[in-house]
């Protein structure tokens, strides 16, 4: 047994008393706490219970009042304004109640036995707000119109109605901290007939606030309600008086919704000049500020993290630092927690997985060192993707075309700038021979493309083309299913039918021999290729203008491009870069087949085949070229059959395609008129004949018509008996047509680039084949025009001559809208009185009389300067000289009307 000293006892036992009285002064203060506490929740509960019971009671007061109003005789009495006005007065005798009208209503406020509805134009007045205070029901007249108009009740509501611009709408508030302004809001929805609720729920049809962000705007988004600025209850205010107005319409709305970043300070950092622009344009347009990094009321920083290896640091310790992907995926949906895309995240896991195959998603500093690692590798096991001499090839396909082909092609799709794709690798067979030769290595690098075009299609599949699809059937649509189709409608059969030749290069590969066809590949799939690819690249520009237009009108979409373009399947690369791969591929598979041609023996069987798959390849592209013809040309059509007036219906047809055309010059005077501009159409069985529409008359009398040509004259190839050479002529030339009567149309080509000869034979080939005939060399007539009977000497009009030609014709015009034959005396002297003599002043006579009033300096016609030879001897007589005013040179007047002319001479 251990004895302790006294002392030491004595102490222990202080301590231990210590301890104790602490431990009961502990207790002690703990019981208070506790007693404390349970006193405190048992007076809120009967605070709360007293709350409830005063609640209670006043529910009971109301009801107990309105039982007792609902009881009274009612009466409307329009206050002021709304007592003036007829429209108002009529719709309050329409509920069959008496109706007082009072200038304050006070005098009829303490009259208890009637229960009163009180009309007033103001809500805002000193009257309305002695009305209110006693609790009376308030009336606009907009509601008062509008309850008379439905046939309703004036109903049992005590809060003040001035219309039912907010009927059925439900609202909430955030982020709204004056108090003075929320309840001004509160006072207005209520005066709309709309409804508030504290906190967001099943019911709630609006959201507003003055910026983006927080939990109930979230909600808000994710639920999509509708979410406004508080400028929205105070421009319904505004047309409070309009009878048809509702707040909820989209039109109206639209203008006050709140943008994705309203109220939100961004800054960019890391991106390249030119996208950093961009989604600095992006960030304005949807409500929000730029900011710089050091600006301390920054709340979001935006950081590439393909080109950013570290953290920035921004001002302000509370700002959000975030991946890209944010700032699209907000555009696109409205909201993005910050939580999801935080930049710390993105580098930690990137940095604790560090051999992950995720290129194009890492920094380029850490792409370098992956990709010098991925060549190690691909070298170290022998693929032909090492070897400098085959890429030289390859790498070129895409900068050539098969035959002459249209394409527009740039690089090959299995080789990109900085490898941006992702490669995809053929699975290693055991079979796969040690010692490979160059016709395994050529083949390897066919199987190695198509693989990663087929990956491509997939990409172009599963990541836009479903996805879009998927959306179009939900209300939260990126695009319609009009404008998917006319993006990806063409794109399914080309992805289909490069599957199946996947699987079959799969199966060669797996069981690789050197006899093994190739060749048999292409030749099997040969007819689907041509069924899959003209679609596809003759309305290849069609389908990108569509994209543009997509990407540039909806922010949305463009967002959603943009958030794909990011993910790695994508390798950085845009849709419209991954939609040209199937214009870019049948070069390339002519390439790569070339190449393995170029190692397989004459005496291999697929040698035969190889060959034979080259010109299925080459039939193919024959056919998209001639398809792409056909279809340009009916396309043609339309643009032809839209220009010109009064074209015949049956000229757009798909049994015809178009030629060419040709300005020229009427000779004659059968269709238009000599000297006449006509457009000269050539199709594969007619030629349309119109004229370019003039700005003068016709211009000022239509000016709305868009179409700039009218039709003149369809003639049918079948109907030219001959194509008539004027030989001493450099331009002119005629087509004679078979009939009852035989016509001879004759022209003067006006371009001077366009061959004559050249295009009659043309002309002349197209009839012949039109009408079935072999000898076409012998449809063309040579004659001049003395044997014709064609005046070819003023081919060549001069632009003054056109000039004197319209004021010709403006002459006739005027002379038959002034014509005095059944004008009264009085206006003919009165106009008399204002006609100028021609020695006068010519001030005052109208341009048109100005022009026709001058005379050309030189002149080809010998009859004309006869004329003037006469004109200068008859020089002294006055009338002689106000004929030769108004005339103008017979080279300029239409032939159709000399004889007229003349006979009023």
């Amino acid at each position: 047994m251990l004895h302790l000293p006294v002392a030491a006892t004595t102490q222990h036992s202080q301590l231990s008393f210590g301890n104790a009285c602490s431990k009961q002064r502990n207790f002690v203060t703990v019981r208070r706490q506790a007693w404390s506490y349970f006193t405190y929740a048992a007076q809120e509960e009967v605070k709360q219970t007293h709350l409830k019971q005063a609640a209670l009671c006043q529910v009971y007061e109301d009801f107990t009042e309105m039982s007792i109003m609902s009881k009274l005789p009612t009466r409307i009495c329009l206050v002021g304004e709304a007592g003036r006005d007829a429209e108002t007065l009529q719709a309050a005798e329409s509920f069959g109640m008496p109706v007082i009208q009072s200038e304050t209503g006070q005098d009829i406020i303490s009259d208890m036995d009637w229960r009163t509805f009180y009309v007033l134009q103001d809500f805002e007045d000193e009257i309305f707000d002695a009305i209110h205070k006693q609790k009376e029901c308030i009336l606009g007249p907009p509601a008062l119109k509008y309850a008379a108009e439905m046939k309703q009740t004036l109903g049992q509501n005590t809060r003040p109605i001035y219309n039912y611009a907010m009927r059925g709408v439900v609202t909430c508030f955030t982020g709204i901290r004056k108090k003075d302004e929320l309840t001004k809001l509160v006072n207005l929805i209520h005066s709309m007939g709309g409804c508030i609720k504290k906190d967001l729920n099943t019911k709630t049809t609006h959201l507003i606030c003055n910026h983006s962000g927080g939990e109930k705007y979230q909600y808000a988004k994710t639920f999509r309600l509708t979410v406004v600025r508080p400028a929205w209850v105070y421009a319904a205010w505004s047309a409070r008086n309009s009878l048809g107005f509702e707040a909820t319409q989209d039109n109206f709305t639209k203008a006050h919704r709140l943008k994705a970043f309203e109220g939100q300070k961004i800054c960019f950092f890391g991106f390249p000049a030119e996208e950093h622009q961009h989604m600095v344009d992006v960030l304005l347009e949807n409500g929000g500020v730029c900011a710089e990094l050091d600006d301390p009321e920054c709340s979001h920083v935006v950081v590439d993290e393909h080109t950013t290896v570290s953290k920035p640091e921004p001002k302000n310790h509370n700002t959000h630092i975030l991946k890209s992907d944010w700032f699209w995926y907000t555009i696109q949906n409205g909201y993005a927690n910050e939580m999801d895309y935080l930049f710390g995240d993105y580098l930690d896991s990137i940095t604790n997985t560090p051999s992950t195959d995720r290129r194009d998603s890492l920094p380029i500093s850490f792409n370098k060192r992956k990709r010098k690692r991925f060549s190690q590798r691909i070298q170290l096991e022998g693929t032909p993707l090492g070897s400098g001499k085959r890429r030289s090839s390859v790498s070129d396909a895409g900068l050539l075309s098969v035959s002459n082909s249209f394409f527009d092609c740039t690089a090959s799709p299995d080789k990109l700038e900085n490898d941006k794709l992702l490669h995809v690798e053929p699975e290693v067979s055991e079979a796969t021979p040690t010692k490979k030769s160059m016709r395994f290595n050529h083949f390897m690098d066919f199987f190695t493309t198509e693989s990663n075009y087929v990956g491509i299609l997939d990409t172009i599949l599963n990541l836009f083309k479903n996805k879009l699809e998927e959306l179009a059937e939900t209300n939260d649509s990126l695009l319609n299913k009009s404008e998917i189709k006319s993006i990806f409608g063409n794109f399914l059969p080309i992805h289909e039918v490069h599957q199946s030749m996947l699987e079959h290069l799969r199966k060669l590969h797996a069981n690789w021999r050197e006899d093994c066809l190739i060749g048999d590949i292409i030749i099997q799939h040969r007819d689907e290729l041509i069924k899959a690819y003209p679609p596809y690249v003759n309305f290849y520009e069609q389908m990108k203008e569509q994209l543009q237009y997509c990407d540039r009108e909806y922010p949305r979409f463009h967002a959603f491009l943009k958030i794909n373009q990011t993910k790695p399947e994508c390798g950085r690369q845009s849709l419209q870069d991954l939609m040209i791969r199937p214009v870019q591929r049948l070069p390339s598979i002519s390439l790569l087949l070339n190449d393995i041609l170029k190692h397989t023996g004459g005496s291999n069987a697929d040698h035969a085949r190889l060959e034979e798959a080259l010109k299925a390849i080459k039939q193919v592209t024959l056919h998209i070229n001639e398809d792409k013809r056909r279809t340009e040309s009916r396309m043609a059509i339309f643009d032809i059959f839209n220009d010109i007036d009064g074209c015949p219906a049956h000229l757009v047809s798909s049994n015809r395609s178009f030629i060419s055309k040709c300005e020229v010059n009427e000779l004659s005077d059968s269709l238009s008129g000599r000297g006449d501009s006509l457009l000269l159409y050539l199709f594969s069985d007619s030629i349309e004949l119109c004229k370019r529409r003039s700005r003068g008359f016709n211009t000022a009398k239509s000016p709305s018509t868009a179409k700039t040509h009218k039709h003149i004259k369809l003639i049918s190839l079948n109907t030219i008996r001959f194509v008539i050479d004027v030989t001493d002529s450099p331009r002119a030339f005629g087509l004679l047509q078979r009939g009852d009567k035989e016509k001879l149309y004759t022209f003067s080509i006006i371009d001077e680039e366009t061959d004559k000869l050249v295009y009659l034979k043309k002309l002349c080939m197209q009839i012949a084949a039109h009408t079935c005939r072999t000898d076409a060399d012998k449809m063309m007539l040579s004659r001049t025009s003395l044997e014709l009977e064609v005046d070819i000497s003023d081919v060549n009009v001069s632009t003054l001559s056109k000039a004197f030609k319209l004021a010709a014709k403006t002459r006739l015009k005027v002379g038959r809208a002034f014509s005095f034959n059944k004008t009264p005396n009085k206006l003919k002297r009165a106009v008399s009185t204002m006609m100028t003599s021609p020695f006068g002043s010519t001030n005052s006579l109208t341009p048109a009389s100005q022009l026709a009033q001058m005379r050309l300096a030189s002149c080809t016609n010998i009859n004309e300067v006869a004329d003037e030879d006469c004109a200068s001897m008859r020089s002294n007589s006055p009338s002689t000289q106000s004929e030769l005013l108004v005339v103008p040179p017979l080279s300029v007047q239409p032939t159709r009307k000399n004889k007229a002319v003349v006979g009023r001479i």
